[in-house]
């Protein structure tokens, strides 16, 4: 029986062992596979995977079993490959029949004219990491890995060597000298930040890449910034089954063979195929010390990427359900903090962070809330500091400082390279439930050329519709995506919102930075996990509504707009339906919210009314049942709305009973 040493360091062996044994049977492969998911099921087991996003490639053997967390940025052509082969020999005894699959290259010369050659056929996924993932969620992630690796044995470093002329050539030209050592040291920052040990098996392919080409490798990271190493996946089984854009945990073999980047050097030499181009080749060929080769053999999509949680997010524990409320209450108390004071924005800020697109009705996304907190300072770091606090609790991120230049200059959508038949990267090419914040109080006066006009069109299609086109030259291609967007203003927002909350400040920190550093240092390790732990279980909550309900819900809404076409519009009735979801979440009650007509106004003038009988449902769950009313006396409605700040009438009339304090 193979060994935890077997079928982590040497998952080859154990693949061949299977092959050897089941080769005549037509489901050999689907024991191969079997076997591996058999082993991963046991948590612990898994965790002695070493991961390519904590360990660095020159600690790993090549053959060796790997794990990825990574996005599925692009998907390149299926490619065919020898899966099973013949040995050549001089005699028919010593032919022996290998496998070649989860393999780059054959171990051996193949006998083409045998019958028992069997051509296969696989895909290429070219995968990253999550791209804005919060710097806690990979320690964490690391700390739960328990894989212990040393310096792989048949890492060789490798160095430059210099002819006698060129050594004569620097000490007569010592400004020769200084130039070449300032070009290595610009190579090194460019590629790794220094990290010499990793670049050194890899620096003669990527040197000569930079000097010689016009175009350099690229990694193809949406957000600028990112580390971490790019790979490309090879899939063999339900590769339909996965999408540009998913978040999986890939556990395969890993490959950083070096004759990969000599036989693309060679390729690349002697450029014949006519129906490949040069940068085809450099793009879907890179050398394999940058992009290394991961053979899956299992993976699965990630509900999440919280490290604090099991993978179904939904199964916490009873204990922690039944703190919600305290969680809640500490956490709205903490976001009132950070926003200086303002206890509703505060509110506001937390169902944002809970918002989630749960489902989609033809072309709108159900359950987005999109925030628009205006009133934020432009002279100060505020927005900085908000964002940098706001990372600490979300497992995903990203702010976009929304200057001239930055929206001149930058590429929010993912467009088609069909040179290099593969797609580039934008800005808004994330996974879902990541935090993008953009920061308005960075605008300038200027005009928006052509490119600034197609980033802010992206934005505002991402904002109403939660869905990005990527730009194939000759067409658009709609993609879905699930992305929260946070604008931070100094005014309105120039960006449509579903909810608009001037910030009041009550307080006026004389240094931000200072102020923001000190809330966060007392905010204990363990209260912080508890709000990441919050944030991340709310969202992934199942949430129902009964067909009665609907029909109730659908009866009252044709009611209303029979009285008054302009009282309520289909928009009002789903941004109030999310807030009502988001808040049943708050509170794990089954409760009916009636609405009585009635008419209210705000410093942005008057909204409409809503005449009596709108009853929303809320998320059914297993407690008491309530029936709530709005009052004079509990100003639940302004928290309720997603409008701002509404000042309620002073005078009511014909209220059944009075509305109950809501549980904390």
């Amino acid at each position: 029986m193979p060994t935890v040493h077997d079928w982590i360091n040497s998952p080859l062996g154990v693949v061949e062992g299977i092959f050897a044994q089941y080769n005549s049977s037509p489901d050999w492969e689907q024991k191969v596979l079997d076997f591996f998911r058999e082993k991963l099921k046991d948590q612990e087991a898994a965790s002695w995977v070493p991961s390519l996003n904590d360990v660095p490639l020159h600690y790993l053997k090549t053959s060796s079993l790997v794990k990825f967390r990574c996005m599925v940025q692009d998907m390149f052509d299926p490619e065919f490959y020898v899966g099973v082969y013949e040995t050549a020999g001089p005699s028919p005894e010593s032919k022996v029949l290998k496998l070649g699959k989860y393999k780059d290259m054959t171990d051996c010369e193949v006998d083409l004219n045998s019958k028992h050659v069997v051509t296969m056929e696989r895909q290429s996924f070219y995968c990253m990491p999550i791209p804005g993932e919060s710097q806690w969620v990979k320690d964490g992630f690391a700390c739960c890995n328990q894989a212990r690796v040393l310096p792989s044995t048949s890492y060789v470093p490798q160095r430059h060597k210099r002819s006698h002329e060129e050594d004569d050539e620097m000490e007569t030209q010592p400004h020769k000298q200084k130039e070449q050592l300032t070009g290595d040291h610009a190579a090194t920052e460019a590629f790794g930040h220094g990290d010499t040990k990793r670049l050194e098996t890899g620096s003669q392919s990527g040197h000569t890449a930079a000097s010689g080409c016009p175009h350099p490798l690229e990694l193809n990271f949406p957000l600028p910034g990112e580390t971490g190493p790019a790979c490309l996946v090879k899939v063999y089984e339900e590769w339909e089954k996965f999408k540009v854009n998913d978040v999986l945990e890939v556990y395969g073999i890993l490959s950083v063979d070096p004759l990969l980047s000599v036989i693309a050097e060679e390729r690349e030499g002697h450029f014949v195929d006519p129906m490949e181009s040069l940068e085809e080749q450099r793009a879907h060929s890179p050398p394999a010390s940058l992009v290394p080769r991961v053979h899956m053999l299992h993976a699965y999509r990630l509900q999440h990427n919280n490290p604090l949680l099991p993978p179904a997010a939904s199964e916490v524990s009873s204990g922690f359900l039944g703190e919600l409320a305290s969680i809640r209450a500490e956490l709205v108390g903490f976001l009132t903090h950070v926003l200086l004071g303002d206890s509703l924005a505060a509110e506001y800020l937390l169902l944002h962070l809970l918002s989630n697109v749960y489902a989609r009705r033809d072309v709108l996304p159900l359950g987005k809330f999109t925030l628009n907190l205006s009133g934020c300072p432009p002279s100060s770091s505020y927005t900085e500091q908000l964002f940098g606090v706001l990372q600490q609790l979300v497992t995903c991120s990203h702010r976009v400082c929304m200057s001239l230049g930055n929206m001149n200059g930058l590429h929010f959508t993912p467009q088609k390279d069909y040179t290099a038949n593969r797609l580039r990267s934008g800005m808004l090419q994330l996974t879902p439930n990541t935090l993008l914040v953009l920061d308005e109080t960075q605008l300038q006066q200027g005009q928006l050329d052509a490119a600034g006009v197609r980033n802010i069109t992206a934005l505002g299609n991402l904002i109403s519709w939660q869905k990005v086109d990527y730009d194939f030259s000759y067409h658009q291609m709609e993609f879905p995506c699930n992305i929260n967007v946070l604008i931070a203003s100094e005014g309105k927002s120039l960006l449509p919102s579903d909810c608009h909350m001037p910030l009041q400040p009550q307080l006026a920190p004389p240094n931000m930075e200072e102020y923001m550093g000190a809330l966060q240092a007392a905010l204990p390790p363990s209260l912080l996990n508890k709000f990441r732990i919050y944030l991340t279980a709310l969202r992934h909550q199942e949430y129902s509504i009964s067909e009665e309900l609907t029909k109730m819900v659908e009866e009252d809404f044709v009611e209303m707009r029979k009285e008054d076409p302009q009282s309520i519009s289909a928009d009002d009735l789903h941004r109030t339906l999310v807030v009502a979801r988001l808040l049943s979440d708050f509170h794990r009650l089954t409760f009916m919210l009636g609405f009585r007509k009635l008419t209210f106004t705000s410093g942005f003038g008057k909204f409409p009314s809503f005449p009596s009988g709108l009853k929303l449902p809320m998320l059914t769950v297993d407690f008491v049942c309530f029936t709530f009313w709005f009052s004079e006396e509990n100003l639940f409605m302004r928290k309720f709305f997603p409008w701002a700040r509404p000042e309620l009438p002073k005078t009511w009339s014909g209220f059944r009973d009075p509305m109950p304090t809501i549980p904390s």
